[in-house]
């Protein structure tokens, strides 16, 4: 097997389902999770413990805000997440959000002024919904900054968000932290989910086939064929996948195996069927979106634009990126922070990438090994 083999099988865009040998697959699926839109019902937290039959766990006061399951685990397959941020703390996450889309080598304002000269007045503060510039998401939802609040069909199209805008942008946040305009308080929501790596390190270490990889391009757990050896829980870069260790299976509807590995299965069953996972069709606001990869990618991207072009520059997308550690991921996210807010690693790598050079280095120091002994045994001087 040549070096590009091993490159797309262990790290880089590529397309996992025929990696592993599917003939044919369909159009690989996955979810795009909203957060900007997450009302925290924990609906879709509901709907997969019915559905798959999970037993029920965190049910005391764990101290952290509403967020009673903590974390992902054997027994939470959904997870969402409480985060509660200051005024201060959403003006920041706007000026590093602005920086980090602008991509370029901002100085940070000492003072706070009028707009600058050839920066549009965009937004009068970093709370203002401006949605007449917002590009079409195709998205359906509703409210500020969606398709149903772009102008009707006989009006101009909006044109997309400039450099120029995105300098507003960051200058409107500023201010309005000098001028306390940002709101006291808010929550940001989030459901999190397996990620459904391109390149799945708990796939790849698995040593007795219990996970593989459907023909959607998603990693399931065989619970039959799982030996509860635990490698999976250490390969996985996010730390989603876990072992049942409660035997409390109130809730259950039937027994659940305690030591095995357990995670998302992105619904397997349903999918199977052109169903909408349990977790998707649960949810009340659509922040749970369900489809083709491909598609969900290019809805996540006009997402952010849209929010961008309203101000919101702390959005940011989180796994839709193929050249990322993990070859990007089957579940895409809509953040308003840094990934590190809302627990996840900001630049996840799957723990199988570097194999090759670790079999390679390996192997040259055993054969080094062999010929010092060699040497050793040639150079002896016979009595």
């Amino acid at each position: 097997m040549d070096g590009q083999f091993w490159h797309t099988q262990l790290s880089g865009p590529t397309d996992p389902a025929k990696d592993a040998g599917w003939q044919a697959p369909p159009p690989r699926k996955g979810f795009f999770t909203d957060t900007s839109i997450c009302i925290g019902c924990k609906a879709c937290e509901v709907a997969c413990k019915e559905w798959n039959q999970l037993p029920m766990d965190g049910l005391g006061m764990t101290g952290n805000s509403y967020d009673n399951t903590i974390g992902l685990g054997a027994n939470t397959w959904r997870h969402v997440a409480f985060v509660e941020q200051s005024a201060e703390h959403i003006a920041e996450a706007r000026v590093r959000g602005a920086r980090l889309v602008d991509l370029g080598m901002p100085q940070v304002r000492t003072e706070i002024t009028a707009t600058p000269p050839g920066v549009p007045p965009m937004l009068p503060n970093a709370t203002a919904q401006d949605v007449s510039r917002a590009p079409a998401s195709g998205i359906p939802l509703t409210g500020p900054g969606t398709a149903a609040s772009l102008p009707s069909a006989g009006e101009a199209a909006a044109p997309p968000t400039s450099p120029s805008d995105l300098d507003a942008a960051e200058h409107a946040a500023e201010r309005a932290l000098a001028e306390g305009s940002v709101p006291d308080f808010r929550w940001l929501m989030a459901s999190d989910v397996c990620k459904h790596c391109t390149h799945a390190g708990c796939l790849d270490v698995c040593p007795t086939g219990a996970l593989f990889r459907t023909e959607f391009g998603t990693v399931v757990v065989q619970d039959d064929v799982c030996n509860g050896c635990g490698y999976c829980v250490a390969a996985c870069p996010f730390g989603v996948i876990d072992k049942r260790k409660d035997p409390d299976m109130t809730g259950a509807a039937t027994a659940k195996t305690v030591g095995i590995a357990n995670k998302c299965t992105l619904c397997y069953d349903r999918i199977s069927l052109d169903a909408k996972p349990a977790c998707a069709q649960a949810c009340p606001t659509t922040s749970i979106q369900f489809g083709d990869l491909s598609e969900m990618r290019e809805r996540a991207e006009q997402r952010v634009a849209t929010l961008h072009g309203n101000g919101y520059t702390e959005a940011r997308l989180y796994g839709a990126n193929e050249n990322d550690g993990v070859g990007g991921t089957g579940s895409i996210f809509l953040l308003l922070d840094e990934p590190e807010v809302y627990g996840l690693p900001p630049d996840p790598v799957v723990t199988t990438k570097d194999l090759p050079d670790i079999f390679r280095k390996a192997g040259l120091a055993g054969l080094t090994m062999l010929a010092g002994a060699a040497l050793s045994y040639v150079g002896r001087n016979p009595s």
